[in-house]
């Protein structure tokens, strides 16, 4: 199959490079690398930071890895960012995560991340790991499903949805994306079929991937890490990432670990979002370690 060229904008770059501002010496860690945007922008902005990239993802390290070679003093760790620490062993200047699926993960077909392109049902960010959402939708029991789509999709037919996809594997496996859209669409009164699907291909992709316990472990590492003085800014983009990020700020902030940078999280501009849609709900939150 023909490699696709891995599109990345990097989100509220200009936010991210003010905040973690990239000097000579610094040592900033990139928890989630994807195409390389950001660290591209510390890059050029100072040629002399240090930067240590995290993807799960091969083939977004392949992507960094071309669009930065021209770039040293950068070091490309596959791995989840909730095993920082196994990796990071000094303390560091600022740490970023942009949360979410990339453009890339859901404009292809073969990752199973989009509801508009028919695929296998697969959903790992990580192709090394077994587990997909095929073994959700066809193995869990109807109370297990209706518990992550109701509460990692937010989803008011989480129960209709799980029964109706039991009810279909009982006749045989259900495959692929366009399958499991048909069967919610299916299960479901007639307003709003797409926020639905969407939603649930949302719960399916954070219980493969165990994204909000994993963001949980990477979140508190990276604070121990973090030197005084240093920063932590996260890019959310749905309500489950921004409430962990927002409650975890806080409780470190009263507990004079942190000092809160952003009272409000910061938004997308028009411009930005009329370049890229797919940033609109993006909410950037600053911590600093004291």
């Amino acid at each position: 199959m023909e490699q696709r060229p891995y599109q990345h904008t990097p989100v509220m770059a200009k936010e991210v490079v003010e905040y973690l501002a990239p000097a000579p010496g610094k040592v900033l860690v990139d928890c989630t690398l994807g195409g390389g945007g950001h660290a591209e922008k510390f890059k050029s902005q100072n040629l002399k930071v240090k930067i240590i990239g995290f993807d799960q993802d091969v083939e977004a390290i392949a992507a960094a890895k071309t669009r930065l070679a021209k770039y040293d003093n950068i070091l490309y760790i596959h791995d989840n960012f909730a095993n920082i620490k196994k990796h990071v062993r000094e303390k560091v200047d600022g740490i970023l995560f942009d949360l979410g699926v990339s453009s890339y993960q859901i404009d292809a077909p073969d990752r199973g991340f989009s509801i508009r392109e028919n695929g296998p049902l697969d959903m790992r960010m990580d192709k090394s790991q077994e587990f997909s959402a095929f073994d959700i939708v066809n193995t869990w029991s109807a109370d297990d499903l209706t518990r992550i789509i109701k509460e990692y999709g937010e989803e008011r037919f989480a129960r209709r949805i799980s029964n109706a996809i039991c009810v279909t594997r009982n006749a045989g496996e259900v495959k692929t994306t366009a399958e499991l859209k048909v069967i919610i669409e299916k299960a479901i009164p007639t307003w709003k079929k797409r926020e639905s699907v969407t939603r649930v291909f949302q719960a399916l992709r954070i219980a493969v991937n165990a994204e909000l316990d994993n963001l949980k472990k990477a979140l508190s590492d990276s604070i121990e890490l973090l030197k005084p003085g240093g920063r932590l800014v996260v890019i959310s983009y749905h309500s489950l990432e921004d409430r962990i990020v927002k409650q975890l700020f806080r409780e470190e902030a009263k507990n004079g670990i942190l000092k809160i940078m952003t009272k409000k999280p910061l938004t997308v501009s028009a411009e930005e979002i009329e370049a890229n849609p797919r940033a609109r709900s993006a909410k950037l939150r600053v911590a600093e370690k004291l």
